[in-house]
C-alpha cells in the first residue's frame, strides 16, 4: 500500500499491511537532529520566530514562512511518515518594539501591551509581563459572544483561507495522508470563562455557536479541497479530569459537538477530536453520543489505547507512545513504549501509531532514534 492507502484504510477501520506512523509535532531540537541543520518547525520557537520575522519586514516573513513550509514537508518525508503535518504554531501580530534579542512587546488598541519572552532551552515563547487591565465581567463576555457569532455569520469561508493546507495537499495528497482542520471546539480555559459556565451558561452557549457555524463553514470547503479527515478539539482536561463538570460537557459542548459531526458526515469527512489530560469522566458523551469519529491524542497514563478500543470499537486511534517515556525514559524504556503500541494498534485496527503528543525539546536524540528504528521494525 501507498502511505495514503495505509492511512485512509486505517480511517475506514479496515486491515492493513503495516501499521501506518505519524507524529502530532516536533520540537525544533529533535527536528534539527532528523534535517542536520536548524529546522523551522515547533511550538513557541515558531512563534517567536515569527515575530523576529515580521520585525525584520515583509521580505524576511515570506522567507520564515517559506522555510517552515519546506522543513515540515522535508521532516516528513526524510521519516517516511504515512500521515504528515505541515503547519506549526504561528503569531501573526507584528510586535511594538524588540527590547532584547529574546523579548517582543505587543501594543494593543486600547492601549494595553503585553511583553513576551523566547527561552531558548524550553522552546516557550510566552507573555511573561502585561499592562494592569481589570478581570473581563459578565458584559464583557457577552459582548465578546455576540461579536464572534456577527463575525461568523458574515463570513464565508472559502479555499484562500486556508493557504497552508491547500499547498499540503499540493505536494502530499496524492502519496500521503495530510489531514485538515477549521473545526475546533472548546469553552475558553481562563477562569472568566469557566465561571460563565456556571453561572451564564447561553453566554458561553452563543460563543461555542460562533465556533459551530464557523466550523460547519469550513466543513465543504475542506472536503473540496480533498481533505475528509478532519482535525479539531480544543484542550480542556488536565490529569485530575476535565476543567469543568460533566454536567456542563453534556449540556454545552455534546449538542455543538454533535452539529460539527453531522455536517462532516453530511460531506463524508471524519471529525477528529484531540485535548491533553484523563477525558474518562465526559468519554461517552464525547466519543459516543457526540458523533466523534476519532481521537488523536491517546496517552496510557491517561486514555490508553486497549482501554478506548475495548470502549469504543468505532473510533479511530491516533498515538500511543507516550511524550513523558519518549524524553524522560531510557533507550529501552522507549523501545518497550514503541513495540507495545504497535501491537496494540495492530490487534485493535483503525490507529495510526506515533508520539501522543509534541515530541519535546528535552527527548534526548539516542530516545527519538529508537523510537523510529522501532517502528520501523515492527509495524
Amino acid at each position: 500500500m501507498t502511505s495514503r492507502e495505509r492511512v485512509d484504510r486505517a480511517f475506514r477501520l479496515e486491515p492493513v499491511d503495516r501499521v501506518p506512523i505519524y507524529q502530532a509535532g516536533f520540537s525544533s531540537k529533535v527536528a534539527s537532529y532528523v534535517l542536520g541543520r536548524e529546522a523551522f518547525v515547533g511550538g513557541g520557537i515558531q512563534q517567536f520566530r515569527e515575530a523576529a520575522a515580521l520585525w525584520a519586514g515583509p521580505a524576511a516573513h515570506a522567507e520564515f514562512l517559506e522555510r517552515s513550509f519546506r522543513d515540515a514537508c522535508e521532516l516528513c518525508e526524510k521519516l517516511d511518515l504515512d500521515l504528515v503535518r505541515t503547519m506549526y504554531w504561528r503569531k501573526c501580530e507584528r510586535p511594538a518594539a524588540n527590547p532584547d534579542p529574546f523579548t517582543f512587546r505587543y501594543d494593543e488598541p486600547d492601549g494595553g501591551w503585553e511583553a513576551w519572552r523566547f527561552d531558548p532551552s524550553s522552546e516557550t515563547f510566552m507573555c511573561l509581563e502585561r499592562s494592569p487591565r481589570p478581570e473581563p465581567g459578565p458584559e464583557d463576555l457577552r459582548r465578546f459572544a455576540d461579536e464572534a457569532l456577527r463575525d461568523a455569520e458574515r463570513h464565508e469561508a472559502t479555499p484562500d483561507d486556508f493557504p497552508e493546507h491547500r499547498r499540503a495537499v499540493a505536494r502530499f495528497g496524492a502519496t500521503r495522508g495530510v489531514h485538515g482542520g477549521g473545526i475546533g471546539l472548546c469553552i475558553p480555559r481562563e477562569p472568566a470563562w469557566l465561571e460563565a459556565a456556571v453561572l451564564e451558561p447561553e453566554t458561553v452557549g452563543r460563543f461555542l455557536d460562533a465556533q459551530v457555524l464557523s466550523a460547519r463553514k469550513c466543513v465543504p470547503v475542506m472536503v473540496a479541497m480533498g481533505l475528509r479527515h478532519l482535525f479539531g478539539g480544543g484542550d480542556f482536561a488536565g490529569n485530575r479530569g476535565p476543567l469543568y463538570s460533566p454536567r456542563t460537557f453534556h449540556e454545552l459542548m455534546l449538542p455543538r459537538l454533535r452539529s460539527i459531526s453531522e455536517a462532516c458526515a453530511a460531506h463524508g469527512a471524519l471529525h477528529l477530536f484531540a485535548s491533553d489530560g484523563d477525558l474518562w469522566p465526559v468519554a461517552d458523551d464525547l466519543f459516543g453520543a457526540s458523533g466523534v469519529g476519532g481521537f488523536y491524542e491517546v496517552d496510557g497514563n491517561y486514555m490508553p489505547l486497549r482501554r478506548l478500543r475495548g470502549r469504543f470499537p468505532r473510533l479511530v486511534l491516533l498515538g500511543g507512545i507516550r511524550s513523558g517515556v519518549l524524553h524522560r525514559g531510557s533507550e529501552a524504556d522507549v523501545i518497550e513504549e514503541t513495540r507495545s503500541a504497535v501491537e496494540d494498534a495492530r490487534a485493535a485496527g483503525g490507529c495510526i501509531v506515533g508520539c501522543s503528543n509534541q515530541v519535546v525539546a528535552p527527548t534526548p536524540e539516542r530516545n527519538f532514534w529508537a523510537m523510529m528504528e522501532t517502528l520501523e521494525r515492527c509495524r
